[in-house]
């Protein structure tokens, strides 16, 4: 498609919601727009030729943008924005050699994310989709004393890897429950933390102390595998661990014999490695592991939030205007 004269092409590797289609047609003076029109991913050969020539890539957290489709993109590509918080999909080397613009969206989905979080820890250690399933499949009878027995959080102590706005925000959330001691570990200590009596403490003080072990950690190349044997063996047996952050901070072959052996009670994803996760994969056979598909930021209002945030970060970069969550690089 050719660009109409004076305007800047933008690809779109997604549909979005209206939020920021709105603000996109409003915006016809400045840019001409063509879109992948799915819900589903693009495929990378349609990524590759509908970013030729583009000043602007709108994109998700599941397109990798990588040298290879910042060559196909050409030099008039000057902004890349983002659908999400994380940005490890993202060539960041390249993008910045390369003098591009990057825009994200942190802050407006710490709140869901925080809920969702709580949420699945809630329903991985009262074992909530287990009694589901026993009341659809006829395995309710008569009252137990130790049927579909889980774990509460008043008096228990939990951890949280990584303090900042997410882990924060669920930190914020948990604590109401009667948690008793909220131990963080991470880089550095958070002065923040003084807000939820955090305990700034030894990752593996962490692990082994904990209830329940919450990651809530940017995947970086000292997070990446972070939560392997070794770390599920010093965890308690009767611990809980949770996983909202990136798919690839945990080894889930460790996680899966660490949960099948009883070394851990149970576990709760919302992210996986791969997303989506192969119906066939061990994890999925198991009672004690929820897995949900990555659904931290999926409310109506976030999601619309987020589209707005992401078309706004666009047009600023290509007006070579201040874009209001830009991605220093």
């Amino acid at each position: 498609m050719k660009a109409v004269r004076g305007l800047m092409k933008v690809f779109i590797t997604r549909r979005i919601p209206q939020e920021g289609t709105e603000i996109l047609s409003g915006a016809t003076g400045v840019c001409e727009v063509s879109q992948w029109d799915s819900d589903e991913p693009v495929p990378r050969a349609e990524l590759l030729k509908g970013v030729q020539g583009a000043h602007g890539l709108l994109c998700l957290l599941s397109d990798k943008i990588d040298a290879e489709v910042l060559d196909a993109a050409g030099p008039n590509l000057k902004v890349i924005s983002t659908m999400s918080v994380g940005f490890d999909h993202l060539a960041l080397d390249e993008i910045k050699k390369r003098g591009i613009r990057v825009g994200y969206t942190p802050d407006v989905l710490t709140d869901a994310t925080a809920e969702l979080t709580v949420a699945l820890l809630l329903a991985t250690a009262r074992r909530l989709p287990e009694g589901v399933e026993e009341v659809k499949n006829g395995g309710w009878s008569s009252w137990k004393p130790l049927w579909l027995c889980g774990y509460g959080l008043s008096g228990s102590t939990v951890g949280v890897i990584g303090l900042g706005r997410i882990g924060m925000a669920i930190a914020q959330r948990l604590l109401p429950f009667g948690v008793k001691r909220l131990l963080y570990a991470g880089r550095t200590a958070k002065a923040h933390a003084a807000e939820v009596n955090g305990e700034f403490v030894p990752l593996d003080t962490l692990v082994s102390e904990s209830d329940f072990v919450v990651v809530s950690c940017s995947l970086t190349p000292e997070t990446q595998g972070l939560c392997d044997k070794a770390f599920f063996s010093k965890m308690k047996k009767t611990a809980v661990f949770i996983n909202s952050s990136r798919g690839a901070v945990v080894n889930q072959e460790d996680l899966y014999e660490a949960l099948k052996s009883g070394q851990i009670a149970a576990a709760g994803l919302d992210v996986t490695t791969p997303e989506p996760l192969p119906t066939n994969h061990p994890l999925l056979t198991l009672k004690n592991c929820v897995v949900l598909p990555h659904i931290g930021s999926a409310t109506y209002s976030t999601r619309g939030v987020m589209s707005a945030l992401t078309v706004q970060n666009l047009l600023g970069g290509l007006q070579g205007l201040d874009m209001p969550s830009e991605l220093r690089l």
